[in-house]
């Protein structure tokens, strides 16, 4: 029987023990590779309880609200207990001991002002609370990093605890801030009610005002027509004086001639006839001097009588003018307490005001009190004048019946010329009466006219208070209208206060926090997971990549057990001497590919989402490597060795079978669309994780497109080297 190169190929590696036994053992390589590496990184962070870490508490605590705060004793007793380290609180010099002698891979100080720097809060420079972490990255370094991300979940318990402190004492505020609000309620209600009786107060004070800037707009007018009626009368009272002053001298000079009368009576009978023409127009002369007389004597009584009016009134004036200027005191004090409620600039309106109108009205007062006094020696001057002018008028009456008998009886003025010696004898006398009277007249007359010039003066100062008085009350009154307006909008916003303190009382009475509403408050965020084609474990995670690189090494220990190009007998054909080989490497990497998934898949446990697809996969995946294997060290000998180790460093490095590719430098980005272990690992992640079976086909059509390529190669590469060494034997045999 003819011997087949396949069938030798297999006799040969089972009879040959030196061979087999290898055999036998690289068929495990691929699992010893991929099953110890996941089983040793198959969940490490479940043992992370028995990692040592030191823990250093010098907080010496506080004081907050009243209450103890002793943060660091409590984060202590929460990282003993929450096991995700091997925590063990001791003193700083063991802590920095243990960490020189490699006894914990970190510490955690937790410093004295701790539970202090949390009480700062509501400081004006609050201080956040620190802790200290001291890894010994030398120790290991990814014990180190995983520290990190304890220290960021201890940093997040502290930041809890601490808002959780916070938000309890927050909400007590609230409370406290709602019985304050409540408080203010009752408060504000009072307000109100004060702020109406001030509202109704500031109206009638505004009433007031009005009718006393109304009173004093008509006081101005007549301060002001009584200043033209003292002018005016002072005017009459000089032109009196003027005639009275005339009429003085004119009863002077009838007290000489009636002198020269009586001493020229022997003379009289000489000029009778001359006498007797001359009394008919002295009578008449007479008659008008005793109407005008009766016309004098009327105005000097009237004068008489309206001067005594005049004083009264100047006296009714000077007691209202003090009664005006007590009054504004009163109301200075009254407006005192509302004053001191107003604005400034409000307020010192009002005050100027108030001054300007007590110095008015004090002027207004003088001014009254002077008039008084002219008024009263006006009146004294008129009587006296009065008197005076009966006088003259008795006498002049007396010489008119004189002249009149004198004229009725011309024809006995011979007569009666003794008569009229003694009617000369009685009109010297008269004359003497008439001058002294009209001299007295005169000095009254004059006192008259100093007060009516006093009283003039007088009437211009009233006329300027009262004129001040009448512009400062108007304005006094309009800020009296502001001051009502003022304090309704006060009424208005104290009812608006009470409403709104008393909402505000209501709704802080409607929190009641509990501990849950404290810890949402600490801690209003929960991060759900929800991953997409999860993944259980770092054994899973890995599995891709530990898988594809156990295989790549399986392949190339079999390339050092198994001769891939000797053949076991003289071959009889390139592609049977090619077949051989093949056969022996697709049945071994068939059982790698099965040995590996069985322990990895039941013997770690590990879920998979399609297990044929994971198994086709393994089989896939270990024929492309030992196909490029193959091929290498086929065509390169021990060089081929070389150059396959370094395509699996390069695989390793691109594969992205552990950080993704874009945390690789570019340049070796590159390469990772042309390796093998790239798409190996993208197929195993289908099967095992995303079920993506698109992605899967596409992959382990790459991969098969490799297998092709390389057995497509080393075949060539067969023939040519039977052709080369092999071909005329073989030529000869047939």
């Amino acid at each position: 029987m003819k011997k087949t190169m396949t069938g030798a190929e297999w006799k040969q590696l089972l009879r040959t023990r030196k061979m087999i036994v290898p055999m036998i053992a690289i068929l495990f390589i691929p699992v010893l590779y991929a099953g110890m590496f996941l089983w040793a990184f198959w969940d490490p962070y479940a043992n992370m309880d028995a990692l040592p870490v030191a823990v250093v508490n010098m907080d010496e605590g506080a004081e907050f609200e009243g209450k103890d705060l002793d943060l660091g004793t409590e984060l202590v007793d929460k990282l003993v207990d929450s096991k995700q380290f091997d925590f063990q609180s001791i003193t700083e010099s063991e802590a920095k001991k243990g960490l020189t002698d490699q006894d914990y891979y970190m510490t955690i100080e937790i410093p004295d002002n701790f539970s202090q720097h949390a009480t700062t809060l509501l400081d004006e420079t609050p201080e956040k609370l620190a802790l200290i972490y001291k890894p010994n990255e030398g120790y290991n370094f990814l014990s180190a990093q995983i520290g990190e991300t304890a220290m960021d979940r201890i940093k997040a318990e502290v930041n809890e605890k601490v808002s959780s402190t916070y938000a309890e004492q927050l909400f007590d505020s609230i409370k406290k801030m709602g019985d304050g609000f409540g408080d203010a309620a009752d408060g504000a209600g009072k307000l109100h009610d004060g702020s109406g009786k001030l509202v109704s107060g500031t109206d009638d004070l505004k009433g007031y005002l009005a009718q006393l800037a109304s009173s004093t707009v008509t006081l101005a007018d007549g301060s002001d027509k009584l200043k033209k009626g003292v002018i005016e009368a002072a005017n009459g009272a000089s032109s009196l004086n003027s005639g009275l002053g005339t009429l003085s001298s004119g009863a002077g000079e009838l007290q000489n001639g009636a002198q020269k009368a009586s001493a020229g009576a022997s003379d009289l009978n000489a000029g009778l006839t001359q006498y007797t023409q001359g009394v008919g127009k002295l009578a008449s002369s007479y008659q008008q001097i005793g109407a005008k007389e009766k016309e004098f004597g009327a105005g000097v009584n009237n004068l008489a009588e309206k001067s005594g009016s005049l004083n009264a009134a100047a006296g009714q004036l000077t007691g209202g003018a003090q009664q005006v200027n007590a009054g504004l005191g009163q109301l200075s004090e009254q407006l005192a307490p509302i004053l001191a409620s107003l604005p400034e600039e409000q307020k010192a309106a009002i005050q100027g005001a108030l001054g300007e109108l007590k110095a008015g009205s004090a002027q207004v007062a003088g001014g009254l009190g002077e008039l008084s006094q002219g008024t009263a020696a006006l009146q004294s001057g008129a009587k006296e004048l009065n008197g005076a002018a009966g006088q003259l008028a008795g006498a002049h009456a007396q010489a008119l019946a004189g002249v009149n008998e004198l004229n009725s009886k011309s024809g006995q003025l011979l007569a009666g010329s003794s008569a009229l010696a003694e009617g000369n004898s009685a009109l010297n006398a008269g004359a003497g009466k008439l001058a002294a009277g009209a001299t007295a007249a005169k000095e009254g007359s004059g006192k008259l006219v100093d007060g009516l010039s006093a009283l003039s003066a007088g009437t211009k100062t009233l006329t300027d208070g009262t004129g001040t008085l009448a512009s400062k009350s108007q304005d006094l009154a309009t800020g009296s209208a502001a001051l009502a307006d003022g304090a309704k909008e006060l009424d208005e916003g104290t009812g608006t206060l009470q409403e709104k303190l008393t909402e505000a009382n209501d709704t802080a009475s409607e929190v009641n926090p509990s501990d849950k509403t404290y810890d949402m408050v600490a801690a209003p965020v929960d991060v759900e997971k929800s991953a997409v084609n999860e993944v259980p474990n770092y054994g899973t995670g890995f599995a891709p990549y530990f898988l594809s690189l156990g295989l790549f090494v399986g392949a190339l220990l079999l390339s050092i057990v198994f001769p891939l190009v000797q053949p076991a007998i003289s071959p009889t054909g390139p592609f049977r001497w090619f077949a051989s080989k093949v056969s022996v490497l697709a049945v071994v990497g068939l059982i790698q590919a099965l040995i590996a998934v069985g322990v990895i898949k039941y013997g770690l446990g590990m879920d998979t989402i399609n297990t044929p697809m994971f198994i086709l996969t393994a089989i896939i995946t270990s024929y492309t490597f030992i196909a490029l294997v193959q091929l290498f060290v086929s065509v390169f000998s021990d060089a081929g060795r070389f150059l396959a180790i370094l395509v699996l460093i390069m695989q390793l490095v691109t594969s992205a079978g552990t950080f993704p590719l874009e945390l690789i430098p570019e340049p070796l980005q590159i390469f990772n669309k042309f390796l093998p272990m790239t798409y190996s690992v993208q197929a195993f992640k289908a099967s095992i994780s995303t079920g993506d079976m698109t992605h899967l086909w596409t992959s382990n059509g790459i991969l098969l497109g490799f297998m092709v390529v390389c057995l497509a190669l080393t075949a060539g590469y067969f023939a040519l080297l039977f052709k080369k060494r092999h071909s005329a034997p073989e030529v000869a045999e047939a």
